[in-house]
C-alpha cells in the first residue's frame, strides 16, 4: 500500500474573472522511501498540488474533489486541529525561496526550535541543542555558531540546508521538496540534491520533489509525472520516460535539453504558451501546441491511459 496516494484531486479558485482549474483531477501515489519528481513549466499546477496535500490552499481556492490518503486515511476528512499535528510532523515541506520562508527578525536556531518545541515539546534549551544537532546533519559547518545568526548572515545554499533541516527536525514520513534549487548555483544544486537523495535513504522518507529541471529528475527521482494546465499528461518510472516518452508534451520537453556530445545547431522549443486555466479548451489542453492533433483532441479531453505496465499517457494516440 502506497504512503501517499491521491485520486481525482481538484483545487479549483473562484475569482470575479472566472473558475480558475488549477488542479484539475489528478491521481498519484508514492511508496515510503521513494522519490516522485511532479515536471511541468511555470503555472502548470505543481506547487498548487504541493499546497493541496497540506490543506494550505489560499483564499478564494478550495479542494472540491478527491481524495489525499496518507497512511490510509483521507487528510481531506481530518479535522483541522488534527491537520495542523500532521503538517510539520509527519508531512513536511520545503518552500521554494528559502529568504522569504525564514523570519528576518530571529535567529536561526530559533527558529528550528520552534519547530521541535511545537511538536515534540522539548524545553527551549533541548530544542537548541537539537537545532545544531540539525545543522550539523544538513552539512553546516560550525553549527553550534550558526545558530545564533540571522539568515540574511547566510548564502543561498545554507539557507535552504536551514530549511531542510527545519523540515526534517519531526523526522517526517513525506518530505515535499518544492523547485528547492532555484536561484542557486549548479555545483551547490548539485549538493543540495545529493544531500536531500542522502537524508532520504538513511531515513526511509517518501519525496515528493516538484521542479522543472528534467536533469535534477534524471537524477533523484524513480517516478515522473509530468504536469500540464493542471492535469497529468504523463506518469512512468523515470528510465522509462526518457527512454520512451509517449505523449508530445514529454517528447517537447526532452526535445529541449542539450546533450554531451550530441551536435545539434539549435535545441528545439515546444511552440506556443500554456493556456489560461480560466478559459481551458474543451478538448485536450495541449491542443493548440501539439505537433500532430485530429479532430476528435478538439473535442474530448483523454484519459490517463496505461499503455504499458505502470506507464499512463493522457493522449488520444497513446
Amino acid at each position: 500500500m502506497p504512503l501517499l496516494d491521491v485520486h481525482n484531486l481538484k483545487t479549483y479558485f473562484f475569482t470575479p474573472g472566472g473558475l480558475v482549474k488549477a488542479v484539475g483531477g489528478i491521481d498519484f501515489s508514492i511508496d515510503a522511501g521513494r522519490t516522485l519528481a511532479l515536471v511541468g513549466e511555470s503555472g502548470c499546477g505543481k506547487s498548487m498540488t504541493a499546497l493541496s496535500l497540506l490543506r494550505l490552499v489560499p483564499e478564494p481556492g478550495r479542494i472540491v474533489d478527491g481524495r489525499i490518503v496518507f497512511d490510509g486515511e483521507d487528510l481531506l476528512h481530518l479535522p483541522e486541529p488534527e491537520m495542523r499535528r500532521i503538517r510539520g510532523n509527519q508531512i513536511a515541506m520545503i518552500f521554494q525561496e528559502p529568504m522569504t520562508s525564514l523570519n528576518p527578525v530571529f535567529r536561526i536556531g530559533e527558529q528550528i526550535a520552534e519547530v521541535l518545541t511545537l511538536h515534540k515539546g522539548l524545553p527551549p534549551r533541548a530544542a537548541l541543542d537539537a537545532a545544531a544537532d540539525l545543522l550539523h546533519q544538513v552539512g553546516i559547518p560550525a553549527a553550534e555558531r550558526r545558530v545564533r545568526e540571522y539568515p540574511h548572515q547566510l548564502s543561498g545554499g545554507m539557507r535552504q540546508r536551514v530549511m531542510i533541516a527545519m523540515a526534517l527536525a519531526c523526522d517526517p514520513r513525506l518530505l515535499i521538496a518544492d523547485e528547492p534549487t532555484t536561484a542557486l548555483d549548479v555545483t551547490i544544486q548539485a549538493q543540495i540534491m545529493e544531500l536531500l537523495d542522502r537524508l532520504r535513504r538513511d531515513r526511509g522518507m517518501a519525496t515528493l520533489l516538484i521542479t522543472h529541471d528534467l536533469g535534477v529528475v534524471a537524477e533523484s527521482a524513480d517516478m515522473v509525472a509530468i504536469m500540464y494546465a493542471g492535469l497529468i499528461l504523463e506518469y512512468a518510472p523515470v528510465k522509462t520516460i526518457f527512454a520512451n516518452p509517449r505523449h508530445p508534451y514529454t517528447r517537447g520537453l526532452l526535445g529541449c535539453i542539450p546533450r554531451l556530445g550530441e551536435k545539434r545547431r539549435r535545441l528545439v522549443p515546444v511552440e506556443g504558451q500554456v493556456p489560461s486555466v480560466i478559459d481551458l479548451p474543451p478538448g485536450c489542453s495541449f491542443l493548440d501546441r501539439c505537433p500532430d492533433p485530429f479532430a476528435r483532441c478538439g473535442h474530448e479531453v483523454p484519459p490517463l491511459v496505461e499503455t504499458e505496465a505502470g506507464h499512463l499517457v493522457r493522449c488520444w494516440k497513446g
